[in-house]
């Protein structure tokens, strides 16, 4: 044992001494009132807080009753905005439900097919003038594994489930390449025997089949399951000679959808022509849109969305089983909140604030995929989701697949999407613009340029006028300038003096808004070697 002298022991035990009688004096100089020690600020709440919701007052921390008043009618409102942000893909599926409904098309084996193109009249987030859209709405709990057999030479096909997340892709950017086949896709609850096979991008044009029994004979298909009972399937097929006939006929005559269950006597197929028909599939931007998310729930398993999502709902009364009834006070509050909710969904997708949403650094053009993610998440998942980029996408599109997000040549398509001209200003319906596409553009099956309504997001209606909004390099003889590019022209009338074929008819006293489409995109879009201008003033 190591032994001190005692005059060493006696300075220790005096400056420990001295130590403790200045912390002891310090402690009582700085103690905060009513505590015996010094109580750090940050976590003190002052007895009054000036906020964006007015002044909040405390008793001790404890909140007054008219405080309490105000913050729980804030965070109704906050919740409102949350699920009027973060279920759109839900209740937009649900539009298109409805307005497939409206004109007669419920079952799988009903099919709502656009044989003379989508024109203007229907309403459809940024339908497109230049495929034949044919679709039906699955209903997997009513018909349990359900059977799609695709024809050979299908452009680009997907199945979005009720929250609009990818199932599996058909056609052009299919597994089946185009070659055609028989896909099953399995309800969220399937319990047998038959499991997903490899369907990705990198298994296109694989035979990755499995064999299955389908009306009594072995078959080689394509299976995937859904998360959801409630499916979109839309499928498109590609022009031929510039007319629709050939795509029409492909659908009507090769499309079948039918339960397995019943693949001995499937129900005959019905195709309805929406072509110049008006029905509406976009969601509401007002208090409807809660009752449409409700009768969402109700009609998917627990299992279709994570208990954050089915949280936020229930926190504003939308869960399954029980009925939505919110007293006037909540009311109120959600016809608010679902207001400045539609006012942040269109800051988002028209004005975006990501600089990584631009496609080129010096331009206005932006990208639907902000990330080129087709489930947006941020650096590959590290950052979670990008919420507002998920916004961007469902408020202003719809068909979510890894098609339009990824970068491969020759396959699938690519958007690019303008709100302004070259300064970023409203793009004006009595006013005249012009864009060039640079020479060669790259888009192996066709490329077009759509002018869209900004109240709607459907095609622009121009009264009186064309129903096609649209140019597409493959319907249109365009006229061409001498360095092979292609100035196309959006106004009122026909500028003076420019090719009257290169002209889209926008509607005075509104605003308009465009995207490009690129079917087979190439190389020089990916690495952004090829170009098109920004819109400029005709003057």
């Amino acid at each position: 044992m190591i032994k001190f002298p005692k005059i060493v022991l006696t300075f220790v035990g005096a400056a420990l001494l001295l130590s403790n009688m200045q912390s002891t004096y310090a402690f009582h100089e700085k103690a905060t009132p009513g505590y015996d020690q010094k109580i750090p600020e940050q976590i003190m709440t002052p007895n009054t807080v000036k906020t964006r919701i007015g002044d909040l007052n405390f008793y001790d921390g404890i909140p007054t009753e008219e405080t309490l008043t105000k913050v729980y009618d804030n965070l109704d409102f906050i919740r409102g905005i949350d699920v009027f942000l973060n279920f759109i893909p839900a209740t937009s599926i649900e539009g298109i439900r409805l307005g497939m409904k409206s004109v007669g098309v419920d079952n799988s084996n009903e099919v709502l097919i656009f044989d003379n193109l989508m024109d203007s009249t229907p309403l459809f987030l940024t339908g497109n003038t230049d495929t034949v859209y044919a679709c039906a709405m699955l209903d997997l709990e009513k018909d349990g594994v359900t059977v799609v057999e695709i024809p050979a030479g299908a452009g680009p096909g997907t199945v979005n489930d009720a929250f609009f997340r990818f199932v599996v892709d058909m056609g052009a950017p299919g597994p089946d390449a185009k070659k055609g086949g028989m896909y099953i896709i399995l309800p969220p609850d399937y319990q047998g025997d038959l499991k997903p096979t490899l369907n990705g991008m990198q298994h296109r044009g694989k035979d990755t089949r499995a064999t299955v029994m389908v009306a009594g004979k072995e078959q080689k298909v394509w299976i995937a399951q859904s998360t959801s009972y409630s499916n979109w399937l839309i499928l498109r097929g590609f022009l031929k000679d510039g007319k629709p006939e050939h795509a029409s006929n492909m659908w009507r005559t090769g499309l079948k959808i039918y339960p397995l269950a019943k693949a001995n006597n499937p129900e005959k197929m019905s195709f309805t022509n929406g072509s110049g028909k008006f029905f509406n599939t976009v969601h509401a931007n007002d208090y409807e849109f809660y009752q449409e998310l409700w009768h969402v729930l109700q009609k998917e398993p627990i299992s279709f969305l994570d208990p954050e999502l089915r949280g936020q709902a229930a926190a504003i009364g939308i869960q399954k089983g029980k009925p939505f009834n919110p007293d006037e006070r909540m009311k109120a509050i959600l016809k608010d909140a679902v207001q400045v909710g539609n006012a942040t969904a269109r800051s988002i997708s028209f004005k975006s604030r990501d600089p990584k949403a631009k496609i080129f650094e010096d331009k206005q053009w932006f990208t639907g995929f902000v990330g080129r993610d087709y489930q947006w998440l941020l650096d590959k998942g590290e950052g979670g989701r990008n919420m507002d980029a998920r916004t961007l996408f469902f408020y202003i599109a719809t068909v979510n697949t890894p098609a339009m997000a990824l970068q491969i040549p020759g396959i699938g398509s690519n958007y690019a999407m303008a709100t302004g001209d070259i300064n970023g200003d409203i793009l004006f319906g009595e006013k005249t613009y012009q864009v060039t596409l640079g020479a060669n553009a790259p888009a192996k099956d066709f490329w077009s340029m759509v002018a869209y309504d900004p109240q709607t997001r459907s095609e622009l209606q121009v009264p009186g006028g064309s129903k096609y909004p649209s140019k597409n390099n493959k319907r249109d003889d365009l006229v061409y300038n001498e360095d092979g590019s292609v100035t196309l022209y959006f106004g009122p009338k026909a500028p003076e003096g420019k090719p009257i074929a290169n002209w889209t008819e926008t509607t005075p006293n509104k605003a308009w808004f465009a995207m490009i489409r690129l079917y087979g995109p190439l190389q020089p879009w990916f690495d952004r070697t090829w170009a098109l201008s920004d819109f400029t003033l005709v003057k």
